[in-house]
């Protein structure tokens, strides 16, 4: 504990100096465009809309409705990189609260003793009319309320998700009261910015066909005008948008562009074929291995390059024979040659410990090298100690296993890498390549196989611990279950100190990594392209969790430049 204190009081000056430096200067703002479409190939391009209906509480929802459906806060896009900030704004779902500004919210504040979170929203913001759906009307306090009660008792609910909510209270028309029966260290993110807070119209989740896309209608920028599944979604602009956007002094109505179309395709060398060509305008990831041909084929492209923000592991059943003996499932990451996948597999583009928890979480990760030395070897080729832990274990001739995957995953190739590694000690690893739907229902309904192939979004530190360990949590495949971890990750939750959770999280992961419930593998390098005839873009992926909507909207598109350049 004193090793990371120290190292943790070092960390945060070696912050503070970092922040005392000068801010680089933004970019000459260039005048801002209305008009022609964009093009967007998203994180998950491979994976098409999983529901419309916000109370299936898809991870997706999101990505695929967050151009159409506002929520609480958003990032602070002033805040980018790109405009003299220090936020890159890539992750999935980690908004510093310095990064936010208001949405739907023009003014909030968290007050003690009891806790509670007070919210005036913002007047005048209507929903548009949707023909046989809803009248126009305005956006009211009782709309944040039915939107929570209503994913909160889904049956589809996260357990524990909302748990520190006792009750919502409307204070006015445009005001409300959210009362908490205990502090909660992510209540903004849980519900204000986070994947399951989207504010919505009883009128289109109660009407004729909640799930229809075309019964789709919100507050945001746009509004979803045609979805050719498997394909793509079309938003059209919604003329009557509330926000606005200040370049260069000067404040402009949102949005720029008068369609945004997002496209879905399975196949990863039709995409790339498609932004090389110039059918789509953006590409929010690119994997290394195809970066050196585009720079090639497309030099004009533009480039931003992150460490992955997915873990990449293979989640070992823990409630079953033989993953429930940690020799076995340490002896499985001792059998797999991790160095050798980022020098073969990843070019040497990839890092060794990307999960759980991200290396870009200063304050929360902590570098392998500072690991202790239990931990530490997991991550050593030792193949003659893998099959001596399994001799122990009473399997010296090995066993098999059955692992799950995903038609859309773009790295089935590595599992294949990994089974053999595996056989060499004696365990095989049968691969089972699911459709999308089914493998993601496997896991929500824990009828996963004993392996299962996830390479799932980190989304912030807390989260990432708790979706993954604790007991009975939806992203928990390896159905990892230990009360004591649970007490531990409530203490976490209900600490206000960021610098106590900070030490906290630390000493949560070393013992997680020790126990080794997954085969750990390497976090890759990944880029997003996008053509110079995107403006006001420089490779931002979030703006909240998994919703980048906020972002394409203040995207306009030089269509002169486009056209000047044969596209």
């Amino acid at each position: 504990m004193k090793k990371l204190a120290t190292a943790l009081t070092t960390v945060l000056v070696l912050a503070g100096a970092a922040q005392a430096q000068p801010k680089p200067a933004a970019a000459a703002a260039e005048k801002p465009q209305y008009g022609g479409a964009l093009s967007v190939a998203n994180v998950y391009y491979t994976i098409s809309p999983l529901t419309f209906d916000s109370i299936d509480w898809a991870w997706k929802f999101n990505q695929d409705t967050g151009l159409v459906y506002e929520q609480l806060f958003v990032a602070d896009l002033s805040k980018a990189k790109r405009n003299g900030g220090k936020y890159p704004f890539v992750s999935d779902s980690f908004l510093p609260p310095d990064s936010l500004r208001g949405e739907l919210a023009e003014k909030w504040e968290l007050k003690q003793n009891p806790w509670r979170l007070e919210v005036q929203l913002r007047k005048g913001i209507m929903w548009p009319a949707k023909p046989g759906v809803m009248a126009a009307r305005e956006l009211t306090s009782d709309d944040v309320v039915y939107s929570f009660e209503r994913v909160n008792k889904s049956a589809k609910k996260i357990p524990t998700y909302f748990d520190h909510v006792s009750r919502i209270e409307v204070t006015g028309k445009h005001a409300f009261t959210m009362h908490f029966s205990t502090y909660n260290a992510e209540w903004d993110y849980r519900w204000g910015w986070g994947y399951y807070s989207a504010i919505v119209p009883k009128e289109v989740m109660e009407g004729p066909g909640s799930k229809d896309w075309k019964n789709v209608t919100g507050t945001g920028p746009y509004a979803l005008t045609n979805y050719v599944q498997g394909n793509q979604m079309t938003f059209t602009k919604n003329a009557a948008y509330w926000d606005s956007e200040t370049i260069g002094g000067e404040k402009y109505k949102l949005p720029f562009a008068d369609t945004i179309t997002y496209r879905y395709i399975k196949d990863e060398s039709t995409a790339l074929t498609a932004l090389r060509t110039g059918k789509i305008d953006i590409m929010e990831s690119v994997r290394w291995s195809a970066v050196d041909e585009l720079k090639k084929s497309a030099p004009k492209l533009q480039w931003n390059k992150f460490i992955s923000n997915n873990g990449s592991y293979i989640t070992l059943r823990t409630d079953q024979k033989p993953f429930d003996d940690p020799r076995v499932r340490r002896a499985l990451n001792l059998a797999v040659n991790k160095p050798e996948i980022i020098k073969t597999y990843y070019g040497g583009n990839a890092e060794m410990l990307g999960f759980p928890m991200h290396s870009s979480w200063v304050g929360y990760y902590e570098a392998l090298a500072d690991m202790p030395e239990s931990v530490r070897e997991l991550y050593v080729y030792n193949p003659a100690k893998a099959k001596a832990l399994l001799a122990e274990a009473g399997y010296p001739n090995g066993f098999s296993f059955k692992a799950q995957t995903s038609s859309a995953s773009l790295d089935n190739d590595l599992l294949a890498m990994v089974a053999a590694y595996l056989a060499k000690v004696g365990v095989k690893m049968e691969i089972q390549v699911m459709e999308y739907s089914a493998y993601l229902s496997a896991m929500t309904t824990k009828t996963n196989a004993a392996g299962y192939f996830l390479q799932a979004g980190l989304n912030n530190p807390t989260t990432s611990l708790r979706k993954t360990f604790v007991s009975k949590q939806t992203w928990n495949p390896s159905q990892h279950s230990d009360p004591e971890f649970d007490k531990k990750m409530a203490e976490v939750y209900a600490e206000p100190d960021e610098r106590v959770r900070q030490i906290k999280v630390k000493l949560m992961v070393r013992e997680i990594l020790d126990k080794a419930p997954h085969i750990f593998l390497p976090a890759p390098v990944v880029y997003s392209a996008w053509w110079p005839w995107v403006k006001n873009y420089g490779g931002e992926l979030r703006a909240g969790a998994d919703r980048p909507g906020p972002i394409h909207a203040r995207v306009w598109v030089d269509q002169a430049m486009k056209k000047q350049m044969g596209y």
